[in-house]
């Protein structure tokens, strides 16, 4: 049961009690949800089985296991930073993201359920073309943690993917999980500032670019503004900087017939749209809802006839 509106916390067990696997978590329970932590029982036990290395199964096979000092103290420092707001998947330092295992830091953003939608709608799209004999040349930029590089790489055998960021740490990061999901060989990491390095035409660009409004930052959840980085999420003004770029200067790296996916803020389908059809480079504008409902993903494709 959680805390009920006027008692008063559980204390936690005095000096002749022992720190078991229940007591602990129901003491983290009420300890995490006063500091604003929506799904305090969860997070409880997927830190406590962090902190032990162990599957959140064996909290529930062995309730009664008692912790030692170090296993406390470890555990202490993980629910102290979740309680501050550090996000869940830097203090586990893992995120599962279309069946690959990513490491995430505070250099880079965390994968979103949206961006997973935005990798299985190119997926849908491309169909036997993507899987076909023919290599396609793709380009993400932004890559971070190299999620939609990586999970193209993967579901797309015969793509050649060129994975771009501005941050040195994040290209790190994402080479790392490309070793570590067995992909090294299908990608290639660039440090570029969007275009300014990348050479070439390529079938397919995707991006998940920074698009949220300055005057939306207030409205960020906590965990976002004082941990993911900046860099990844601010768009500016009105949130469409990166996206004029990256739309303005597409076309002339798009083979003909090839397609732009763009990810987008919730409410700039149409200025976003507006943007590409001031181009005159493309045909096939299309936003895409995600599964709330909102406007998330666009794609664009260039036309056969342009010169650059």
């Amino acid at each position: 049961m959680g805390v009920r509106m006027g008692s008063k916390p559980k204390p936690k067990p005095g000096a002749g009690e022992e720190w078991t696997v229940r007591r602990v978590l129901e003491w983290t329970k009420g300890y995490l949800r006063r500091g604003g932590v929506k799904q305090a029982r969860f997070e409880a036990e997927v830190l406590l089985a962090h902190a032990l290395g162990v599957e959140r199964l064996e909290l529930y096979l062995h309730p009664e296991r008692v912790l030692t000092a170090e296993e406390r103290a470890r555990f202490r420092e993980l629910i102290k930073q979740r309680r501050e707001g550090k996000p869940l998947q830097y203090l586990l330092g893992e995120v599962e993201f279309m069946g690959l295992k990513l490491r995430v830091n505070e250099q880079v953003l965390i994968p979103r359920p949206e961006t997973e939608e935005l990798v299985e709608l190119i997926l849908k799209e491309m169909g036997d073309e993507g899987r076909g004999e023919r290599e396609l040349e793709v380009l993400d930029l932004g890559t971070g943690s190299g999620a939609i590089a990586l999970a193209l790489a993967k579901l797309l055998p015969r793509a050649r993917v060129t994975a771009v960021d501005i941050s040195p740490g994040a290209l790190r990061l994402a080479e790392e999980n490309a070793k570590r999901n067995g992909l090294e060989g299908q990608v290639r990491f660039l440090l570029s500032d969007w275009f300014s390095r990348v050479e070439g035409e390529f079938d397919l660009i995707v991006a998940n670019p920074p698009y949220v409004a300055r005057e939306e930052v207030k409205t960020l959840p906590r965990e976002v503004r004082e941990h993911e980085p900046p860099l990844a999420w601010d768009g500016g003004r009105e949130g469409l900087e990166a996206l004029r770029r990256i739309i303005a200067a597409a076309p002339c790296y798009l083979r003909p017939g090839g397609r732009l996916y763009l990810e987008i803020g919730a409410a700039q389908g149409e200025k976003v749209r507006r943007l590409v059809l001031a181009t005159g480079a493309f045909d096939g504008l299309e936003v895409f809802l995600d599964l709330g409902g909102r406007e998330r993903h666009l794609r664009a494709i260039r036309k056969a006839r342009l010169s650059c």
